[in-house]
């Protein structure tokens, strides 16, 4: 790695950091997919990998080894994603077979109708493109690749839009508490 680059990118150079994800994304993005196998939470490793890079670039010592620290963060911030699924998972199921029971006035069953309802409430305030990406992805189950047929545009243009809608989603449904985070993991990511 060019050694003028990473002392362009620790002074707060954004087009070094560009260069960098470049240089880097490809490869994080098939180390975190490999363990993932999903393309959203393998997307939000990479962008968790960059954003902590960036707030740790001035720490960075010559003697480190860039790409390294990289896969280090990114090794981390999958460990964190299984665990986070894993209790949420585990927390989720118990809500589902809460809400299978008879009883149609469970505390359940009324936060999992306001939080539907809030998401598309949310899903109506996106972009049209963006909403209508969204639409054939989540609830019509379309592929990234089917999408992009159906509406003649790239698959690039299709993850960006899906990025973009779960990222104003999840932050939108934050104010909602734990629950409505895993709603949205459960239901929308």
């Amino acid at each position: 790695m060019d050694d003028k680059l990473v002392n362009r990118f620790k002074a707060g150079d954004k087009n070094a950091l560009n260069k960098l994800y470049t240089e880097y994304s490809e490869r994080l993005y098939r180390f975190a997919f490999g363990y993932l196998k999903s393309e959203a939470d393998t997307l939000d490793v990479i962008q968790e990998v960059f954003i902590r890079l960036w707030d740790k670039r001035e720490s960075l010592k010559e003697e480190m080894s860039l790409e390294a620290f990289l896969f280090t963060i990114a090794k981390n911030t999958i460990i964190s994603t299984f665990r986070k699924k894993i209790s949420e998972r585990e927390y989720l199921e118990y809500l589902k077979q809460r809400a299978v029971k008879n009883s149609s006035d469970t505390a359940e069953q009324v936060d999992y109708k306001l939080l539907s309802e809030e998401v598309q409430k949310l899903v109506s305030q996106l972009p049209q493109q963006r909403q209508r990406i969204y639409i054939l992805s989540k609830e019509k189950g379309y592929t990234n690749k089917a999408i992009a047929e159906e509406l003649e545009i790239s698959i690039k243009t299709v993850e960006d839009h899906m990025t973009k809608a779960r990222r104003f989603l999840k932050e939108n449904l934050k104010e909602y508490g734990f629950l409505a985070i895993l709603f949205y993991e459960m239901f929308i990511s």
